[in-house]
């Protein structure tokens, strides 16, 4: 496929994703989607099968920027300090600042959006969703686990219990944020969470 090939399948992934997230999966259809991102129908087939195509191609694409984006932020955390707890408290910072232009950084999460709406995919699409859930479980329990190596925890819980709470506080942060029409929502419980975090590894 070549670079103007590339662009299209991009531009209707995008324009997809944009539909699916304000209208929901089962709400959008391939006319709405062709009609958004300016194509002939034969050109939204010659990209994807289909509907349920176009949502596993979705869902990999989505969860592929989810991955630059927290390793974006972790390299940047590790590029300031040595210190394994401040480069956890320097990442969930960042991604608190990242995450105040709710609407243009985080427009919403295809992942819950795909849970909601579980029965209408396959078990491919469903356990595309799972994996990409563990996936943030185990990006996030890496860092928890080189913390707790210096600073011992204060209680004595699964450190895979706060990496599953920081995916609640971003999903539930987008929904409250989303529902509320306040983007300042989803920073300030990443901040709340990043002072839990600091409060049950601190040494003082």
């Amino acid at each position: 496929m070549g670079v103007k090939g590339q662009q299209t399948r991009e531009n209707i992934l995008a324009c997809a994703e944009r539909i699916i997230l304000q209208r929901g999966y089962s709400g959008t259809s391939i006319d709405d989607i062709i009609s958004e991102a300016c194509i002939t129908k034969g050109g939204f087939f010659y990209h994807f099968d289909g509907k349920s195509d176009l949502a596993k191609q979705l869902m990999l694409r989505y969860l592929e920027q989810d991955k630059v984006f927290f390793d974006s932020l972790l390299e940047r955390a590790i590029s300031l300090t040595e210190d394994p707890l401040q480069q956890l408290l320097i990442f969930l910072k960042l991604m608190a600042e990242a995450m105040a232009d709710l609407p243009g950084t985080h427009p919403g999460c295809l992942v819950a959006s795909f849970t909601y709406e579980s029965q209408q995919f396959d078990d491919e699409l469903r356990n595309l969703n799972s994996q990409g859930v563990l996936a943030w479980r185990r990006f996030f329990m890496e860092q928890f686990d080189r913390v707790a190596e210096k600073y011992p925890p204060r209680i004595d819980r699964p450190l895979e219990e706060l990496a599953d709470m920081l995916t609640t506080v971003i999903e539930g942060g987008i929904v409250m944020s989303k529902v509320l029409d306040d983007r300042h929502i989803l920073p300030y419980q990443l901040l709340q969470y990043r002072n839990y975090i600091r409060l049950i590894f601190s040494n003082s």
